[in-house]
């Protein structure tokens, strides 16, 4: 499948203005801005046809074509990094099987999550999309917990049925467990990760459907493929050991740096 990879990327982010543009330092002191360093993920992903960064800001722009990026152009109407793909990918012509959404408040996304993804819509052909999920532990579930006490909006968990169809996404931490779990230990929860594979012709079609009230409510764009009806797979995926975490609050910074000096991420 020819895949096209896009990085959506606005300034106007209600809870962190700016946050493309956070710098962030690297296991050898190196401090690049959060959206080179999602684009870097991003060129590391095998067998992607063309990388992109799409945004609708000229600050953005500047920088992401100062580090080498190509940049589409796309209008302020972009609800969302969907809607954002959707306009980027009709700007170029279309042309592409897939289209893969890689957030650039993700750039701890290991490269293999694509081609598992991709295998994902292989696999289901009746999917629209297919999304990664990782098996939280005790420790990784209690730090979602954690973020919710303090009024954080964390990360994001699906739950979803034995064939790996998506029952729900939120930010709440679900499905709800009494039990307690080892740091180590896994737990039912899976974090879901910011990143999305769309067949071309689904993504086309999603800005003309309807914003979904759960949508609206929990703020996730994926929301709008489930209340239309449509399926999406969620791909159980493998980390291989390597740190996850997203840029959601300017708290997420020094974990994310913590996470890339472990991972030994210039």
């Amino acid at each position: 499948m020819r895949a096209l990879v896009v990085i959506p990327a606005r300034y106007a982010s209600a809870r962190y203005p700016g946050k493309p543009l956070v710098g962030l330092r690297g296991a050898t002191g190196t401090v690049k801005p959060l959206v080179q360093r999602s684009w870097e993920a991003a060129c590391a992903v095998p067998g992607v046809e063309r990388v992109v960064v799409a945004t609708d800001d000229s600050r953005i722009a500047g920088v992401a074509e100062a580090f080498g990026a190509e940049v589409v152009m796309t209008s302020e109407q972009a609800r969302n990094g969907t809607e954002r793909c959707a306009e980027a990918h009709a700007a170029l012509g279309g042309g592409h099987d897939v289209v893969v959404n890689l957030q650039g408040d993700a750039p701890l996304t290991p490269p293999w999550f694509v081609p598992a993804l991709l295998d994902g819509l292989a696999a289901d052909q009746a999917a629209a999309m297919a999304t990664p999920v990782l098996r939280c532990t005790g420790a990784q579930r209690a730090a979602l917990i954690a973020d919710r006490a303090a009024g954080r909006v964390g990360g994001t968990t699906a739950v979803f049925g034995e064939g790996g169809r998506a029952l729900y996404f939120s930010k709440e931490v679900i499905p709800f467990s009494a039990a307690a779990y080892g740091a180590a230990e896994p737990t039912p929860v899976h974090h879901h990760v910011g990143l999305y594979a769309y067949r071309a012709e689904a993504l086309a079609a999603y800005p003309a459907l309807p914003e979904g009230r759960l949508e609206r409510l929990e703020g996730l764009e994926q929301l709008r493929f489930l209340e239309a009806g449509l399926p999406v797979a969620c791909v159980d995926v493998d980390a291989r050991g390597r740190p996850f975490w997203e840029l959601n609050n300017p708290s997420d910074v020094s974990v994310i740096e913590a996470m890339l000096g472990e991972a030994g991420l210039e």
